[in-house]
């Protein structure tokens, strides 16, 4: 069984970048996930309802969004484009991250995200700077879910788990990941092109944002569907695996190897891993681990999905930014982990 996983685990990390894979990668981790379940055991009927239910509310979001900015489309352009213009660009920018951060808290990571992508769609950036923009953005919106139970799925585990209060999670890493969540913002704004090089390549022509078609919405949340089940049977397979041979581990290398996450669900791993009997020190390095590690690939968070799949960013085209961006946000809370256990 462990070799199995172990092999599932390589292919899950490495295919994606392959162009068949990128191509189908739905398909793939859908195959991968249900793959997984058969080899480790677990697959019943109660896993199957909930790989078929846990993806309703996502795919219902995703769809919701996209019909309401097809309808909408011109008052949102007009209004997002009205605010951007009322104060210096790249203030807008870091502005727009960091509130939609720290209020994916309350309106959740996907409505955070279905709002980032409606939002850098209008702006239309060009390719680097859209792509590297909705990488921190997600990063950011990633950070700020957790504040809150209703934020994100780790963080209601968690305080599930752990049977604390509501404000439990912002008491105990608020002060790391709001500073995180400020800087992603900061950076956004940094690595984006200034606006004056963005519209002397587009000044002779006036550009417009392109009116999806109720087909290409129907299609985007069900790929979006597929992608949330897939990831489902993922953290149901993986479960024996992580429970042989992670939880032992001591926090400071598990921090580490939470980068997992960037494949799987970490709200799986969270649910694995954190325990009442831990102390503080140990459940904010886990969950630290675990969140920035999440935006590293395209599979890792919801948020990364949902942005990716409407702008049809691929896995390299994610990876090569997002994790070394990752692994060096990893290391400066690292240092913080230290001094915290």
């Amino acid at each position: 069984m462990i070799v199995g996983l172990s092999i599932i685990l390589v292919l899950v990390l490495l295919l994606p970048f392959t162009k068949l894979v990128e191509r189908n990668l739905e398909v793939f981790l859908f195959i991968m996930g249900v793959l997984s379940v058969i080899v480790s055991g677990v697959f019943s009927r109660d896993l199957l309802i909930e790989a078929l239910t846990h993806p309703i509310n996502i795919t219902l979001a995703v769809l919701v969004a996209g019909l309401l900015f097809r309808w909408f489309q011109s008052p949102i352009e007009k209004g997002i484009i009205g605010i951007s213009n009322a104060m210096p660009y790249r203030l807008f920018i870091a502005l727009m991250v960091i509130v939609l951060g720290l209020l994916s808290s309350i309106i959740t990571a996907i409505v955070a995200a279905v709002i980032l992508v409606a939002i850098v769609s209008v702006l239309q950036l060009d390719r680097k700077s859209e792509i590297r923009l909705i990488i921190l953005a997600c990063y950011a919106i990633g950070l700020g879910a957790v504040l809150t139970p209703i934020g994100e799925p780790l963080s209601t585990i968690v305080v599930g788990s752990l049977n604390e209060s509501f404000l439990y999670l912002l008491k105990l890493v608020g002060i790391y990941v709001i500073p995180g969540v400020i800087v992603f913002g900061v950076l956004s704004a940094l690595f984006i092109r200034p606006r004056k090089q963005q519209q002397q390549e587009t000044d002779k022509t006036e550009r417009k944002t392109e009116t999806e078609s109720y087909m290409e919405i129907v299609m985007r949340s069900i790929k979006i569907y597929l992608f949330v089940m897939a990831l489902t049977f993922l953290g149901a397979g993986f479960q024996p695996f992580i429970e042989r041979f992670l939880l032992d581990l001591n926090p400071l290398i598990l921090y580490w190897i939470n980068m997992i996450s960037a494949v799987l669900d970490n709200a799986t791993l969270a649910a694995a891993e954190v325990s009442p009997a831990m102390a503080e020190g140990t459940i904010k390095a886990l969950l630290l681990g675990l969140l920035v590690s999440g935006g590293m690939l395209i599979p890792g968070n919801i948020p990364n999905i949902i942005a990716a799949g409407k702008l049809k960013i691929t896995s390299w085209e994610y990876a090569k930014f997002a994790f070394p961006i990752g692994l060096i946000a990893m290391g400066i809370y690292f240092v913080v982990v230290i001094f915290v256990i």
